[in-house]
Formats: structure tokens, C-alpha cells, sequence
């Protein structure tokens, strides 16, 4: 399973049985590739990084060192949460680097999407070779690519453009000084998470949404600045919040908000007030190759529009989007 191309006689995993098969394959094919060498791995918190991880760990140990970027565009709490559990419940060996300015510094007036996912890819490559260079023996990346972030990368043989490229796919500088180890890149998301149930992994990791590599970068739309990511940050937490509270977050496969960089004008105190709109998404999926639309009470809508527009800075209006994929994708950019 080295090229990009999953064989068609490659049997859905939908069992624990043949993810157990895959794990046993995957652990002899890494320990062939690896040899006694080191592998980096960018361990992002996510379902896809955490699986790499725990069959790494399964198959080379100690031989795999997790590096754990804060890029400034995580979550609410994120970064916490992942030094938090991989730290101590995955005994990992944890490397922690808040390259923050670095990386929203690069990005400040870039506006168009490809960029910005380009940037960000290569720079974490970047951080990558550096803290690679601070360690002995290391001669492997790996990485949660995943089968959805190839086929949505690559231009299919009758010319249709693709659909955008990924952090872990297109991004990757062609100059990039180590070997990739990608032992899930020809799973789907369901199967990947059926994986992870079978290496062990608490259910609430296994299940855990997806969060894409360039994290907010994606969802505050158009040029980051610091003040709409900050906005979208507390948003998205409430968001998180209220979801929990209704018992809809694990109903809904993934569900999120962005921000466009846009404005329009609203009224607080009495007054004129110019805001911009934070759009709700919320979507299931069992591939990530389609998705529909969760329909959300209203009740819960309306609670969520009044904690948004009245605790969160800048945000004057709070949007639904209503548009499967296709032919909307699940993120905006």
C-alpha cells in the first residue's frame, strides 16, 4: 500500500476484526520501513494524528517522538487539552512549540484559501526539520493523512480541478529533508475511527470531531487578523458549549463556525454597530466524501445567536448554513 491509489480489492474496514488484520500489516510494513530509526510525528490532538500515534507507539515505541505545533490557530483550550492527554494517558515522548507569532506573522494579508492551507503546510514543515535537528537519528515524518484529503488534492485524470488541496498533501515542500510514514492514508474516516476503537484508544478521542490541519486558518475567512480569530475562537466555544449542553455533540459528525471578512451593520446600545456574521455549520458524514445538513432546534439556535451576538466582540449576526456536500464542501475554505 505505498502509492495513492487505493486498491479496489482493499476490503472495507468495518469490522474490528479486519482493523485488527490492518493494524498487524501496518505495524510490520512501519517496522520495515523505520528500522531502528526515529520518526516524527505531527500530533495534532485530532482522530486521524491520534491513531498514527498509537500504532507508531504499537509498532516502534519510544522511536517515535510527538510534536505537538500551537500555530495560533487552535481551538478554545486545545493546546492544553493535547499536552493534557497525550502527556500523561499516552505516556508519548511530547514536544511542545508555540510557534503562534511565527506562523499568523506569514499569514497576515493573505487572503486567498490555497495560500493560506500552502503556508501553513510548509512552515509546519519547517518547525518540523527544526526540531528535527535537535535530535538524533530522526529520518521520518509521519503523518494522519487520511484517503478523503488525497482524493480531494489530486486532479483526477479527466481534468477536473481539484476540489483544494490539504495541509498534509499539497503543502508539503518538494526540497523536504525526511521520509513520510503514512500507514492511513488509503482509510476513510469511519475506518480509521474503527481502528482507533481496536488499538484501545478512549471512545472520546476515537470520536472526537475532526479538526483540518490549518485549524481556524480555514474558518476565518479570507486574511486572518487577530481580532476576527479571537472572535471566531469564542464563538466556536460557545457553539461547543451549547452543543454539549443539548446533547447534540454526538449526534453531529462535525459542526463549527466561521467567519467571513466581511461587515454589516447592526445595532447595540441604541447605536449603530458594525460586526461580522458568524455562520454555523453543522454536518454529518460516514466518509467525508458527502454530507448533510443536522437540523438543529430552534430553541438551541436561538440560545446560541444570543450568547454569540451578546458575549463575543465584533459579531453582530449569527448564520445557519443549510448546504450539503455537495455541493458545498463541509469546510468553507
Amino acid at each position: 500500500m505505498q502509492n495513492n491509489v487505493r486498491p479496489e480489492t482493499m476490503q472495507r474496514i468495518n469490522t474490528i476484526e479486519l482493523a485488527n488484520a490492518f493494524i498487524e500489516e501496518q505495524v510490520k510494513a512501519v517496522r520495515e520501513q523505520v528500522g531502528d530509526k526515529k520518526v516524527l510525528l505531527a500530533l495534532s490532538g485530532g482522530v486521524d494524528s491520534s491513531v498514527v500515534a498509537a500504532l507508531l507507539i504499537k509498532a516502534i515505541g519510544k522511536q517515535l517522538v510527538c510534536v505537538h505545533v500551537n500555530h495560533g490557530l487552535m481551538r478554545k483550550g486545545e493546546s492544553e487539552q493535547v499536552i493534557e492527554v497525550f502527556g500523561k494517558a499516552l505516556d508519548a515522548n511530547l514536544v511542545y512549540v508555540d510557534a503562534t507569532d511565527r506562523f499568523l506573522d506569514l499569514l497576515a494579508g493573505v487572503s486567498d484559501p490555497e495560500t493560506k492551507r500552502k503556508i501553513i503546510g510548509a512552515e509546519f514543515i519547517k518547525v518540523f526539520d527544526e526540531e528535527s535537528a535537535k535530535l538524533d537519528g530522526i529520518s521520518f515524518l509521519a503523518q494522519g493523512t487520511i484517503y478523503p484529503d488525497i482524493l480531494e488534492s489530486i486532479k483526477q485524470a479527466e481534468g477536473k480541478k481539484a476540489v483544494k488541496s490539504h495541509h498534509n498533501v499539497g503543502g508539503l515542500p518538494e526540497e523536504m529533508a525526511m521520509e513520510l510514514v503514512e500507514p492511513i492514508k488509503l482509510l476513510f474516516k469511519d475506518e480509521v475511527r474503527i481502528v482507533g476503537d481496536a488499538l484501545g484508544l478512549p471512545h472520546n478521542m476515537v470520536y472526537r470531531q475532526p479538526f483540518p490541519g490549518p485549524g481556524l486558518g480555514v474558518r476565518c475567512l479570507g486574511a486572518i487578523t487577530r481580532d476576527r480569530l479571537h472572535a471566531l475562537r469564542e464563538a466556536d466555544a460557545i457553539l461547543r458549549e451549547e452543543f454539549e449542553i443539548a446533547g447534540l455533540a454526538g449526534k453531529v459528525w462535525q459542526y463549527f463556525v466561521a467567519i467571513p471578512d466581511i461587515k454589516s451593520v447592526g445595532v447595540k446600545d441604541d447605536s449603530r454597530y458594525e460586526g461580522w456574521p458568524a455562520i454555523i455549520r453543522a454536518v454529518n458524514t460516514t466518509d467525508a466524501m458527502t454530507a448533510t445538513v443536522e437540523e438543529i432546534p430552534y430553541p438551541v439556535l436561538h440560545k446560541i445567536v444570543a450568547r454569540i451576538t451578546s458575549e463575543v466582540d465584533g459579531i453582530n449576526r449569527v448564520l445557519f448554513d443549510l448546504t450539503p456536500k455537495p455541493t458545498g464542501t463541509i469546510e468553507w475554505e
